[in-house]
């Protein structure tokens, strides 16, 4: 099994109404628990916005703190969800199911395996 980042990318504005909300919360919740089920769940959550975030940068031995977003854009890391899976395959058929579910860009990505995984 391999772990794979699948990450929820929500554009700046306005948030959709409660109903469709609801909706999206409620097959979120079905997808997870079908995970949940098979083994594959590990963890998912959703984020504050990025005007949230403090950014750590190391400058010259020292750490510079700054409020705000890392980057400037029109769409920001709005949650994310960490699936162990057999591969790449399996990894690329749930985040179809999560862009179908959000209606949100979806990126896949797995993590880099330790020795002895």
């Amino acid at each position: 099994m391999t772990l794979y980042l699948l990450s929820l990318h929500q554009p700046q504005g306005e948030l959709p109404d409660p109903e469709f909300l609801a909706g999206v919360m409620r097959q979120l919740g079905e997808l997870r628990d079908e995970l949940a089920s098979n083994g594959s769940w590990v963890f998912g959550k959703g984020l504050h916005g990025p005007e949230t975030a403090t950014v750590l940068r190391a400058r010259d031995g020292e750490v510079l703190v700054t409020d705000g977003p890392f980057v400037e854009g029109k769409e920001y890391l709005g949650g994310i969800t960490i699936i162990d899976v057999p591969d790449l395959d399996a990894a690329l058929d749930w985040g179809r199911r999560y862009a179908l579910a959000t209606t949100l860009p979806i990126e896949v990505r797995p993590f880099h395996r330790e020795a002895g995984d």
